[in-house]
């Protein structure tokens, strides 16, 4: 049996075999080889390679405009590095999501992919380093600590783009429902006690304003990842930069990604700060608990369907049981509130991560970076399936909705300004003892008459006295 083909590499710790094909090289296969931790390849961190690519071909398209690189050479990194952002040679991205070095391993990684591609596209075969050198070639004027910290931003701004697009979608099913429900009347719930009457639309349309509000504070915390500390290289202060390059480097992955990037008034302080994606993932939690509210919300509304509280029916979308037959559970909320959950936890890891950097420079990024990915992604994709297998197709039990509000002892908070607090408690403790309706005590002590029943409690829920869909105040109350 033919042994595989491989290559001899050298770095400073000795030399070691690479397969002959790879695009990676030895500083990779080091990686690969300490830290077998996760299990997760970077190459699953689909945003994140493409933000490295963009930023080493605005670095190359840089030190080429500058002189500092020769253009034969410049453009073969610049055609490597379209070929990834296109979404080709990810698998050679082998190095493990957690890593110590604070992302030195992925850098190299980039740099040794980017390098021998580009040595491939000028006619060689990788490792031949004479031709395109990882760090004197593709890594030219950067240092981990600039370079990935800006593919990270790159990469965590245009996941955030695709989750407003989901939140967005499911606001509008929401806001949709609402309008369709309107005048819809049902009874409220505080503290899941009866309250006073509002419509379905009222329910359904806070939900809505929850989510435009989250949109609201994610925009703004993606505003903030556009600040970057490109040509800062190790520690913030430019060493090995040269003069210019900053500049020029920000400028074209600006024009390359249409992301309007902008250098760091301070990038010695922008190097150990990892502030703006810890504001990203405050963002998501707050978005996450309050899709985990939606949703235990509408598990509640659904409950039943003869046992709960049954205001709404949510679609059924698969059989809820391998023992009792018929039974459909709202497995769609659960599995948001599952990713709701998850994402909870990633804040509490990348604060903790944000917590522990050290003077000039924090070594978390890697798991900062792969945990804010993760919550983006699990958000995105729990809001899309939300509005698209679940919020979309509410439908009222208006038999429900009708009992609830007749029976609700609730309304008559809305009467207690016109017959006074004391009478209504009494009113309302009488109703309870002797399950009559709120209207007819009223009505019989003497103390209002039943169309100005119908008129205060028509006014107090905004729909019209005659008419309503459930009419609960001159048919229920």
């Amino acid at each position: 049996m033919t042994a595989p083909a491989v290559r001899r590499e050298k770095d400073l710790l000795g030399t070691a075999e690479v397969p002959a094909e790879a695009l990676y090289g030895i500083h990779t296969l080091r990686a690969l080889t300490n830290f077998p931790i996760s299990g997760v390849p970077v190459s699953r961190l689909d945003d994140l390679i493409k933000g490295i690519a963009s930023v080493k071909l605005a670095a190359a398209t840089a030190n080429r405009d500058l002189g500092l690189l020769d253009p034969t050479i410049a453009n073969a990194i610049i055609d490597a590095c379209q070929e990834i952002r296109a979404g080709r040679w990810h698998e050679e991205f082998v190095v493990d999501t957690l890593q110590g070095g604070a992302g030195t391993s992925t850098n190299m990684n980039a740099n040794e992919v980017i390098a021998n591609r580009a040595i491939v596209l000028l006619g060689g075969v990788p490792g031949d380093y004479g031709m395109v050198h990882p760090l004197e070639h593709v890594n030219l004027c950067q240092s981990t600590n600039d370079a990935y910290p800006t593919a990270a931003k790159l990469a965590a701004y245009q996941a955030a783009d695709r989750l407003l697009d989901a939140l967005r979608e499911l606001r509008q099913a929401f806001t949709d429902r609402s309008k369709a429900f309107a005048d819809l009347v049902k009874i409220g719930r505080t503290q899941l006690q009866d309250a006073v009457p509002m419509t379905l639309g009222q329910e359904l349309g806070a939900f809505a304003a929850l989510l435009a509000d989250s949109e609201q504070r994610i925009d703004e915390a993606r505003s903030a990842l556009t600040e970057i500390n490109l040509g800062g290289t190790a520690v913030g202060t430019g060493l090995n930069a040269q003069e210019g390059y900053a500049e020029r480097a920000c400028t074209s992955l600006r024009s390359l990604t249409g992301i309007p990037f902008h250098l760091s008034d301070d990038r010695v302080a922008a190097t150990q700060d990892v502030g703006p994606f810890l504001h990203l993932s405050s963002a998501l939690k707050l978005a996450a608990v309050r899709l985990s509210k939606i949703c235990s919300d509408l598990r509640l509304l659904a409950s039943g369907p003869r046992a709960g509280f049954g205001d709404v029916h949510l679609p059924a979308v698969q059989a809820g049981s391998s023992i009792m037959p018929g039974k459909v559970n709202p497995v769609i909320p659960e599995a948001v509130n599952q990713a709701a959950f998850r994402v909870v936890g990633n804040d509490t890891t990348i604060t903790l991560a944000g917590e522990a950097g050290q003077l000039q420079l924090n070594a978390f990024g890697p798991v900062i970076i792969a945990t804010l990915l993760e919550s983006v992604r699990v958000l995105t994709a729990a809001s899309a399936v939300l509005a698209r297998r679940c919020a979309g197709g509410i439908t009222p039990n208006l038999k429900t909705l009708g009992t609830h509000v007749r029976r609700s002892l609730g309304v008559v908070t809305a009467l207690s300004p016109y017959i006074g607090y004391d009478l209504a408690s009494e009113v309302a403790a009488e109703a309870a003892a002797t399950g009559s309706r709120i209207s007819d005590v009223v009505t019989c002590r003497g103390l209002l008459t039943s169309t100005e029943v119908e008129q205060i409690l028509a006014q107090a829920h905004g729909a019209p006295a005659k008419g309503n869909r459930t009419s609960p105040v001159s048919s229920h109350s």
